[in-house]
């Protein structure tokens, strides 16, 4: 089944917008890799102000259509339209400092130091004409400061710790200075700890500074505790779109992820928790290895 989705639903959220305010919309889009079709007519809107993220098995299309949606895979078929205008039209340079990306698993040069990853993301804002600048070196600065990291400027990223690594993509992508960003599995190799504080941060990008965030996890109970708007994808496809509440079901589990599992209030939030039951479902989907 697939379903456009209609914004941030979460408990205290401001009701839902109309979709002429969207930020990001795809229409009908096919996307794939070389004679392999992974996604095939998918509508979704990504609203203003709210945390999306995607969840669903692997091999069903969820960092295909987060790589779409930056401008990064072309659809084979329809379109995809950054604040109502088809992205692929826009200048890359123009979409570069609206929309920031992180992507899974980066990798730095080695020996660039901290400070140097993050002022990369100051290059949309170059130019023959605008060299750099003070405006330039306080957007670096405060992204440094946003993910704590201001004292390992200058040491190399590949010194750092997993989770701190994570925290200096981010900034990079911070540094941008865009108001819209998509981030593919921000929490991949992080222990839990960890996990939660990218996450909190991410919150907080939402909360404090108003960014539009769009995030692909695999861990459905962060998904459900940090999201104000979720879309489940199975087989290239939206098979539901809501609040936690209305998409971490008993039944989407077992369709979507063959998993046998009961669902229950997380006592910290509120938000539903998903507690597996012994042994697979019979519609477990088989391991797929691209996603």
């Amino acid at each position: 089944m697939t379903t456009r989705t209609t914004g941030a639903v979460a408990a205290d959220a401001s009701p839902v917008r109309t979709s002429d305010e969207c930020r990001l919309r795809a229409e009908s889009v096919c996307l794939g890799y070389g004679e392999r079709l992974i996604v095939d007519g998918l509508d979704l809107e990504v609203m203003p102000g709210a945390v999306t993220t995607v969840i669903g098995p692997n091999g069903c299309g969820k960092s295909t259509v987060l790589r779409a949606l930056g401008r990064l895979l072309p659809c084979r078929r329809g379109s995809v339209f950054l604040d109502g205008k088809a992205i692929d039209s826009v200048p890359t340079r123009d979409v570069a400092k609206v929309l920031g990306i992180l992507p899974q698993s980066p990798v730095a040069p080695e020996g660039l130091t901290v400070g140097d990853l993050v002022a990369r993301g100051r290059h949309p804002h170059q130019a023959w004409y605008r060299q750099w600048s003070s405006d330039d070196e306080r957007a670096v600065a405060d992204a440094l400061a946003w993910v704590g990291l201001t004292d390992l400027a200058e040491r190399p990223v590949d010194e750092l710790s997993g989770g701190q690594r994570q925290r200096a993509w981010l900034s990079m992508a911070l540094a941008q200075e865009t108001d819209l960003m998509l981030l593919d599995e921000p929490t991949t190799f992080l222990d839990l700890a960890h996990q939660v504080d990218v996450l909190e941060l991410v919150r907080r990008l939402q909360s404090e500074a108003g960014r539009t965030v769009v995030m692909v996890l695999h861990d459905l109970n962060l998904a459900a505790r940090y999201a104000d708007h979720l879309v489940a994808m199975k087989d290239g496809a939206i098979h539901a779109a809501g609040s936690a509440h209305e998409v971490i079901t008993p039944e989407m589990l077992d369709e979507v992820f063959g998993l046998r599992a009961r669902v229950i209030e997380d006592p910290e939030t509120g938000t539903p928790m998903v507690v597996p039951s012994a042994g697979p479902s019979k519609r477990a989907p088989e391991p797929v290895a691209q996603d």
